[in-house]
C-alpha cells in the first residue's frame, strides 16, 4: 500500500509539473507572440505613415500656369525661374482648342509653348525660348506634356500633381491663385502590398528578435 502511495503521489507530482510545465510554454508562447505582433504593428505604422507622406506628395497639386480670356483675347501668365510673374499676350482664338506645352527635363516641368487647333506645335508661340528645341538626347527621363481645351472668358489655371499629371480648370471669381516656377515632378514605384506576409507564422528571425526582447524587458 505505502508503495502504492509512493507511486501515486509521484505520478501526482509528475501531472502537475506537466500541468506547470504546459501552463508555463503556454503563456512563454503568448508573451513571445505578442511581442512578434507589437513589432510587426511598429513596422506597419512607420510604413504607413512612409506611404501617407508619399501620397500626399504625390497628389498634391500646384498652379503653374494661369490663361485669362477677355473679349476673346487670350493671355498667359507665368511665374519664371527667378520668381517674376510674366503675363504673354497671344494671338490666338480661346474659343478653339488651346493647347499648353510643357516639358519635364531635370525632374521639373517647364512651360514650352502655346497654340490653337489651327496652329501646328512648331509654330505655336514659345513661352520660354531656352525650350524652343528640347535636345531630349540630354535628358533620358526627360518627356513632354500637353493640356488643352477651349476657353471661355474668365481665368483658367492649369495645375499639376507631384506624378505629373496636368489638370486645366477655371478658377473662381476673386480666388487667389500662387503660381509654382517649374515645380519637381517625380516617378512613383508601384507599393507592393506586403502586409499579407507580414501577418503569416511567425518567422525564426521574428521569435528570436521577441525572446531578446523579452528578456531584456525582464532583465
Amino acid at each position: 500500500m505505502k508503495k502504492l502511495a509512493a507511486i501515486a503521489l509521484t505520478l501526482t507530482a509528475l501531472a502537475l509539473a506537466s500541468l506547470a510545465g504546459i501552463a508555463a510554454f503556454q503563456l512563454l508562447r503568448s508573451d513571445l507572440e505578442a511581442a512578434v505582433y507589437r513589432a510587426r504593428l511598429t513596422e506597419l505604422q512607420g510604413d504607413f505613415e512612409q506611404l501617407r507622406s508619399l501620397y500626399d506628395e504625390a497628389v498634391r497639386r500646384t498652379a503653374v500656369t494661369e490663361l485669362r480670356v477677355s473679349d476673346g483675347r487670350l493671355e498667359v501668365v507665368i511665374r519664371d525661374a527667378t520668381g517674376q510673374e510674366r503675363r504673354i499676350t497671344t494671338p490666338f482664338d480661346p474659343s478653339q482648342e488651346i493647347y499648353v506645352d510643357f516639358a519635364v527635363l531635370d525632374g521639373r516641368l517647364w512651360i514650352r509653348r502655346i497654340f490653337d487647333a489651327a496652329t501646328p506645335p512648331q509654330q505655336g508661340l514659345v513661352i520660354d525660348p531656352g525650350l524652343a528645341h528640347v535636345r531630349w538626347s540630354d535628358d533620358p527621363d526627360g518627356f513632354g506634356k500637353a493640356t488643352y481645351r477651349s476657353l471661355d472668358d474668365g481665368r483658367w489655371i492649369v495645375s499639376v500633381s507631384g506624378d505629373g499629371s496636368l489638370d486645366l480648370a477655371r478658377a473662381t471669381a476673386g480666388e487667389r491663385i500662387d503660381l509654382a516656377p517649374a515645380p519637381p515632378v517625380r516617378r512613383y514605384e508601384p507599393v507592393d502590398d506586403a502586409v499579407e506576409g507580414r501577418l503569416g507564422a511567425i518567422r525564426p528571425a521574428e521569435a528570436l528578435s521577441a525572446i531578446a526582447s523579452l528578456l531584456h524587458v525582464r532583465d
